[in-house]
């Protein structure tokens, strides 16, 4: 059996879609190693991983695409990070291959540091990608909903090229040449992701990782009688508190119980209305599984969870990839989208309305997931690199 280390961002969001897969392998008999967030390490052994934090320094540099008052700034901001974050990704998982000795390596997308490194190694390695491509074919933006101008070129390619020089590897040829890994693991599906006449080679799209720390199922969800809507906001902080306000005012005289997760919010500054129960964590695999429909922030995480359920949603993206997902759930009619500039309780009153209506499309991209093959086939295609 082999040695697998895997790489993370310090992002919950980037860690949960691997997780599966990381105990796929174990269960097969690898002996998985993961450096990660420092807040996840525990959880992760108790799990029979190898966890061990990612360097402090890196913790120390969050996203703040947040402050960026236009979708250009945004992007410019997570450049930024991602730059300063691979100056001490290169050390860390250098030390960690010195440390594990892996027969392979397999890294998060948002780690160009650690992507460099990897490849500089000569081991076989795979990375995971867990949010959406940019490839040829692209849905219609729905009106009133602003896309994160994605690019390469000229900030995003210097972002990957600066580690490479350092370590002594060719600059890449352009934005097609980004993917450099022998196996890329997609976490999504056709029909969720669009069908493209060409992706590069190496994507496998296996479906979402859908994987949460372990937890007991709430007592209280069996006294709910009446249709449940989850609302939920992004687990890394961004302005979207107002998604959570207009939320509780929304739905206070709906026939439904309302079931919210604040996350990054403190919970203690929202005025919760006599239909609603309000906490900063709620067991999301738990409540969705019950949900009627999923008000969210557009995060491939709680998107992609519901839809695997066959709930629709109703998203207000807020920034990163959000409108991306937005875009998906619009043309696979799903779910619902309100832009954030549209937001007021009426709006999303009518939109969670009509999402409460598209189950038939949340059942079909459920589908499409489920032919992908989820943590089985990427442990199939990193067990393909031995």
């Amino acid at each position: 059996m082999a040695r697998v280390l895997a790489y993370t961002s310090p992002a919950r969001g980037h860690l949960y879609p691997v997780a599966q897969t990381l105990l796929e392998l174990r269960g097969r008999g690898h002996e998985v190693h993961v450096r990660t967030l420092a807040s996840e390490v525990a959880a992760l052994r108790g799990l029979g991983l190898r966890a061990e934090p990612v360097a402090p320094a890196i913790e120390r540099l969050p996203l703040d695409d947040w402050r960026g008052e236009t979708p250009q700034e945004a992007l410019a901001g997570v450049f930024r990070t991602f730059a300063a974050r691979s100056a001490h990704e290169v050390p860390d998982l250098r030390g960690a291959v010195a440390d594990v000795d892996p027969h392979v390596l397999m890294v998060d997308i948002a780690t160009p540091g650690a992507a460099a490194a990897a490849e500089a190694t000569g081991l076989p390695w795979a990375e995971w990608i867990p949010f959406f491509q940019h490839f040829d074919v692209v849905p219609v933006a729905p009106p009133g909903l602003t896309r994160m101008p994605y690019t390469l070129a000229p900030q995003g390619m210097e972002t990957l090229d600066a580690p490479r020089r350092a370590l002594g590897l060719a600059p890449l040829a352009g934005p097609q040449d980004a993917y450099r890994a022998p196996v890329s693991l997609y976490f999504t599906a056709e029909p969720f992701e669009v069908e493209a006449p060409e992706r590069p080679p190496s994507l496998r799209l296996v479906g979402p990782g859908l994987w949460e720390p372990p937890g007991e199922e709430p007592a209280w969800l069996d006294g709910i009688e009446m249709p449940l809507v989850l609302v939920t906001a992004s687990s890394e902080f961004q302005r979207d508190d107002a998604l959570v306000t207009t939320a509780l005012a929304a739905l206070a005289g709906e026939d439904v119980r309302v079931v919210v997760s604040t996350v990054a919010h403190d919970p203690e500054g929202f005025e919760v209305p006599a239909n609603a129960r309000l906490a900063r964590w709620v067991p999301h695999g738990a409540v969705v599984r019950r949900a009627a429909c999923v008000v969210c922030h557009g995060g491939m995480g709680i998107t992609q969870r519901a839809l695997a359920a066959g709930v629709p949603v109703c998203v207000v993206p807020f920034g990163r990839d959000q409108a991306e997902v937005a875009l998906r759930v619009a043309a696979t009619e799903c779910g619902a989208v309100v832009g954030p500039d549209a937001l007021t309780p009426d709006a999303l009153r009518a939109a969670v309305r009509q999402a409460m209506t598209m189950g038939e499309g949340a059942r079909r991209v459920a589908e499409g997931f489920a032919r992908a093959g989820g943590a089985p086939a990427a442990a199939d295609a990193v067990e393909g690199l031995l």
